[in-house]
């Protein structure tokens, strides 16, 4: 769902640029706090897998695409400060030497999958494991969290298309859920798949309180 160039007006890519500026540096500080050694390798091959995942695309409508997302996976395993950190950097790689979404779409991009994706897979996966906190569950919150991170990430590129008046608002939702639904039941799939093997050696998933420790196994 990387919107290019041309796409958004100039109140759409302004706007969502200071929010997601405002975003970054509040996940920044907010990381600072909380990660420990143990996490740093993690947000490099975390950020590794989501940037492979998301090269692989395909054109939608409106001139935007579809792909993996990986908000979801990155916020249960590693938190939302960490995984809106590890998105916002992976797309402004794709950006500025790759060509996959538009410099002036930059925030609206980053505010699409790595804000309102991340905290919303979060917010999910959390409100499901709050009320049971076993592993059947932990799995069926991550296969939600990442479908439904992908259809609000996609409906909020659909507004701001709408929004910027580059595609009706009647055309455009139809034609990027169409896609996205499935797109976010492969992503779920994939998700709850990472989250049972992490769960299975051992490792204590705290949904996203940049908590992942080595428990005992047995």
């Amino acid at each position: 769902m990387h919107i290019p160039d041309g796409f958004l007006d100039v109140k759409t890519w302004v706007s969502t640029g200071v929010i997601s500026a405002g975003a970054l540096g509040y996940s920044i500080k907010k990381s600072k706090e909380s990660l420990n050694d143990r996490q740093v390798p993690l947000l490099g091959v975390m950020a590794a897998f989501i940037f492979a995942a998301q090269m692989i695309n395909f054109p939608v409508a409106g001139g935007t695409s579809g792909h993996l997302l990986g908000a979801a996976l990155a916020a249960i395993l590693l938190g939302p400060w960490n995984a809106s950190i590890i998105l916002s950097s992976v797309l402004i790689i794709q950006c500025l030497f790759f060509q996959d979404g538009g410099l002036t779409a930059l925030g609206g991009n980053i505010f699409n999958m790595a804000v309102v994706g991340v905290l919303t897979s979060y917010l999910v996966y959390r409100g499901i494991t709050l009320l049971n906190s076993s592993k059947a569950t932990k799995i069926i919150a991550s296969f939600a969290a990442a479908w439904i991170s992908v259809v609000v990430a996609c409906l909020a590129a659909s507004l701001e298309l709408a929004v910027s008046g580059t595609a009706p608002l009647n055309i455009v939702i139809p034609a990027m859920l169409s896609w996205h639904v499935l797109i976010g039941i492969g992503e779920g799939m994939i998700t709850a798949v990472v989250v049972s093997v992490v769960s299975a050696y051992g490792f204590s998933l705290e949904g996203g309180n940049n908590s992942y420790e080595k428990t005992s196994v047995g």
